[in-house]
């Protein structure tokens, strides 16, 4: 594993050298002037645009600036530029616009449902809202397959989950948790019912893979129940109970909850589990997910 850190570590060095070289070409300048205008030594940058220098935050920064750019312009790939007028155009709006824009774009040019994401139907929210119990009796009711991401996760990493975290870290376990969204959407094109970790609305850019693929739903419940139901599963996880003091417990759902409400509310349904019976929430859940489409005739 340490040798793949370090060849990481090389390829990203390398990657960053010859985005300081480009950008210092394109803006026609040394790198004597560059060394000049930043502070830096020029033998320093020659390092760094062969990627032989470990660059500091502060000597990226130093070069951005020289170079009359943010160090996230240089540290990101440079957009198409009809994709840079785009996010300019979307960088005016709020949080409640960018999603009416998202699925208007996924409407218009046809990137959500012609993937067949309607059929594949995703269930997001904390635990204790009931989505691996509803799930898999949605899944039966749909004549579908009931998948639990984590252990697809674990499945696309070949070890457990608590593994992939103390060898991989969070970084590493997201890039599993990408593939295994991809392999999934590809190998239940006519329908599937998925659970989720709690977390994985707050990783941006699995969010939006994981929308543009399946149809979620948002098992949404109050912080009473969450933690009824927790307690009665037995596992606390990830709550904090180690001096089991349940009102600490408490207050970790109602801010895990609190901030993750809008990102939540980003579901294409939601289903309120709070006070329902479980055939009453299966009912809204059946009511709230699309029609499973009827396979097409061979002729």
């Amino acid at each position: 594993m340490q040798v793949m850190s370090e060849i990481d570590a090389k390829a990203t060095l390398a990657e960053l050298g010859s985005r300081v070289r480009a950008w210092r070409a394109r803006r026609g300048m040394t790198r004597k002037q560059l060394a000049t205008d930043s502070g830096l030594s020029e033998r320093f940058l020659a390092d760094v645009e062969t990627g032989k220098g470990n660059v500091s935050i502060n000597s990226l920064e130093a070069a951005a600036r020289a170079l009359n750019i943010s160090m996230i312009e240089l540290l990101q790939d440079a957009p198409r530029p009809a994709l840079a007028r785009v996010h300019g155009m979307l960088g005016r709006l709020d949080d409640s616009q960018l999603d009416q824009a998202y699925a208007l774009l996924g409407n218009t040019f046809g990137l959500g449902d012609t993937l067949g994401r309607e059929q594949r139907i995703a269930l997001i929210g904390l635990r204790g809202a009931g989505k691996s119990t509803l799930g898999m009796k949605l899944a039966a009711d749909r004549g579908v397959a009931f998948i639990e991401l984590d252990r697809e996760i674990e499945r696309e990493a070949g070890t457990s989950m608590n593994e992939i975290l103390l060898l991989h870290g969070q970084a590493g376990y997201r890039r599993y948790e990408r593939r295994a969204l991809f392999r999934i959407a590809e190998d239940h094109a006519d329908g599937v019912v998925m659970t989720t970790g709690g977390s994985i609305v707050s990783e941006r850019e699995t969010f939006d893979l994981l929308q543009s693929r399946f149809y979620c739903v948002w098992l949404k419940a109050s912080p009473e129940e969450h933690m009824a139901r927790v307690v009665a599963q037995g596992d606390m996880r990830p709550f904090d109970t180690t001096r089991g003091a349940t009102n600490e417990a408490m207050e970790d759902i109602r801010r895990i909850l609190a901030s993750r409400e809008a990102l939540y509310a980003r579901a294409d349904a939601v289903v309120d589990t709070s006070a329902r019976t479980l055939k009453q929430s299966l009912k809204d859940m059946e009511r709230a997910v699309p029609a499973l489409a009827q396979p097409k005739d061979i002729k």
